[in-house]
C-alpha cells in the first residue's frame, strides 16, 4: 500500500482518533487533519514493523493501525501542548 492510501487512511483515522479522544485541541481541524495523516503513516510503519511482511491494501487491519498512529500522535501532541501552556 503505498503513501497515498495511507494519506487517504488517515484522514478518516484522524476523525476517528478525536472522536475517541475529545476534548479542545489547538488548531482545531487542520492539525487534526494533519495529525491523522501523520499517524496514518506511522500506523503504516508500525503495521510494517509488528508483522514483518507489511501491512498491504484497503482492509480492516490497515484502518486500525492507522487508527493507532493517530491516536499515538494525538496523544503525544496533547503532551506537548498541555506542558508548554502550563
Amino acid at each position: 500500500m503505498g503513501v497515498l492510501s495511507w494519506i487517504v487512511f488517515g484522514l478518516i483515522a484522524g476523525a476517528i482518533a478525536k472522536f475517541i479522544m475529545p476534548g479542545k485541541d489547538p488548531g482545531g481541524i487542520i492539525v487534526t487533519i494533519i495529525i491523522g495523516v501523520l499517524g496514518g503513516l506511522l500506523g503504516g510503519w508500525l503495521g510494517s514493523a509488528v508483522s514483518g511482511s507489511g501491512v498491504s491494501g484497503f482492509n480492516l487491519m490497515s484502518f486500525v493501525w492507522a487508527v493507532i498512529g493517530s491516536l499515538i500522535l494525538l496523544i503525544i501532541y496533547r503532551l506537548i501542548f498541555h506542558r508548554a501552556r502550563a
